[in-house]
């Protein structure tokens, strides 16, 4: 029997390459785990990205964040194609929703689901059990910085890493929450205080500032290079990882790497404040190498998805469709080829829809 009668005003940017080809997967899980539940979406999708800039000159329209802010949330597939350089594709869609609508919290579960095939020797999928809060407004991506002196000898480029208390307290503040919420009550700050002698030291006095308000959590700080390191060889030891831009980046390819391929992994870019939509997307790009084949892992497109019913406010939702993707990757019949199978996109999603 439905709980709660709810609809939702999704905008959809499919975007590019691959991102075609999961989205639509994702949405068809939407359709299945929603009917009879009260919940209800009203979609509309964009054509930005690649093809649009080729176009028009413009990765979406000019009042593109215009339009998506009376949204209550945005489901990207991926972004990028050989013919559009990847900085102009990531500044000119990604990193301007971001910003704008203050999705200063990057989610990333990185989760070795049992069934799938892993590179660790030695170890179990429950060994590798984590999450990372990446601060996704600012750091090394605020894009401050510029060139001079182009294609001469003595060109410079400078990039700047923008780091400010609020910034690092808010995300800082949104992680320990997150660890309280946990079992293990554990979190990991990535840092490279040794080095980056201002930024990286008002990381650390900043997140040292705001542990003292959540005594239950146990917590330290890491070298980003050592972080890295403890993931491959003890991943069991990390819960929460809460980390900048740059470092969170870097750190979640990894993860996603240790969970057995990057097909796999969900993210959700939140504003926490609700003011504006959130925005969920699987992680891996566009693939221009396999778009087309029908051969895409669309679980990571399926994973975000749920964490967008989350966020929504429908977390037995979530559970719902993280569980059917337990019981088919656990049952190991359907395989996607990242995984070692022979299955395609239509397949795995089938195969999803069918547990949901």
């Amino acid at each position: 029997m439905p709980t709660e009668t709810r609809r939702h005003r999704i905008a959809v940017i499919p975007g590019d390459g691959i991102g075609r080809e999961v989205v639509p997967a994702g949405l068809a899980i939407l359709e299945a785990v929603t009917a009879g539940s009260g919940v209800s979406f009203h979609l509309e999708e964009f054509p930005w990205g690649c093809e649009h800039y080729r176009r028009t000159g413009r990765m979406m329209d000019e009042d593109a964040l215009e339009r998506l802010r009376g949204f209550d949330a945005i489901y990207l597939g991926a972004v990028g194609d050989p013919s559009v350089p990847d900085h102009v594709a990531v500044w000119e869609l990604i990193l301007p929703i971001r910003q704008q609508f203050h999705q200063y919290v990057n989610l990333r579960p990185m989760r070795w689901l049992a069934g799938v095939p892993g590179p660790l020797a030695g170890r179990r999928p429950a060994d590798v059990d984590m999450i990372c809060v990446r601060e996704n407004s600012e750091g090394e991506y605020a894009g401050v910085g510029g060139r001079v002196h182009r294609g001469t000898p003595d060109e410079v480029a400078e990039q700047t890493g923008v780091f400010t208390r609020r910034g690092i307290e808010r995300i800082g503040r949104y992680a320990f929450e997150l660890a309280g919420r946990r079992p293990r009550r554990l979190l990991a700050s990535a840092t490279k205080s040794n080095a980056l002698q201002h930024t990286m030291v008002l990381w650390d006095e900043v997140v040292a500032e705001v542990a003292r308000d959540y005594p239950d959590v146990e917590w330290r700080k890491y070298h980003v290079d050592a972080l890295a390191a403890r993931m491959v060889t003890d991943p069991g030891s990390l819960d929460v990882i809460v980390a900048s831009n740059l470092f969170g980046d870097i750190l979640t390819d990894l993860g996603a790497a240790l969970s057995g391929s990057l097909g796999l992994a969900p993210g959700a870019n939140i504003d926490p404040s609700r003011r504006f939509p959130s925005m969920f997307e699987p992680i891996h790009g566009s693939a221009p190498d396999i778009a087309g084949r029908g051969v895409a892992n669309p679980i990571g497109a399926i994973w975000a998805a749920a964490l967008m019913l989350d966020h929504l406010g429908h977390p037995a939702l979530q559970e719902r469709i993280v569980a059917a993707i337990e019981r088919v990757l656990g049952a190991g019949r359907v395989r996607t080829q990242d995984l070692g199978g022979q299955a395609g996109t239509a397949e795995m999603t089938a195969a999803v829809r069918a547990e949901v």
